[in-house]
């Protein structure tokens, strides 16, 4: 796999997060989302930068293999309902995007698939 991008998380959203990734126990999802928090430099919400994918963003993306865009809302398991425009940070498009800013890619693996790569194209917080 490519190398990672450096991303950034909010202190909030990595306090939550870590405690979803206690309560899942050990699967491959939840690893990916640890190994990406491991990763990350954490920044107060108020101060993160509004061009950087956090919890509850309506990102638009690409996927550069197909060449398809996607807008989702990144959010955490149970807010994903019916699923219609949202994607749970568990899923591995959304562990992927966590942390990332507007233009940057990532490669990422799915088990089973080849790896997908995902490129921001923009990033909208919600208030």
């Amino acid at each position: 796999m490519a190398d990672m991008p450096a991303i950034l998380v909010a202190e909030e959203d990595f306090n939550r997060l870590s405690t979803l990734i206690e309560k899942q126990g050990d699967s491959d999802v939840a690893d990916g989302l640890e190994n990406e928090l491991s990763r990350a430099t954490l920044v107060p919400l108020a101060e993160m930068p509004a061009h950087v994918v956090t919890m509850n963003s309506s990102v638009r993306f690409q996927n550069t293999d197909s060449g398809k865009e996607h807008e989702l809302t990144l959010v955490y398991p149970h807010e994903v309902g019916t699923g219609d425009g949202k994607i749970s940070i568990l899923a591995p498009a959304g562990s992927a995007l966590l942390g990332l800013s507007v233009g940057e890619s990532i490669e990422w693996p799915i088990r089973g698939r080849a790896n997908i790569h995902l490129k921001i194209i923009n990033v909208t917080r919600q208030g």
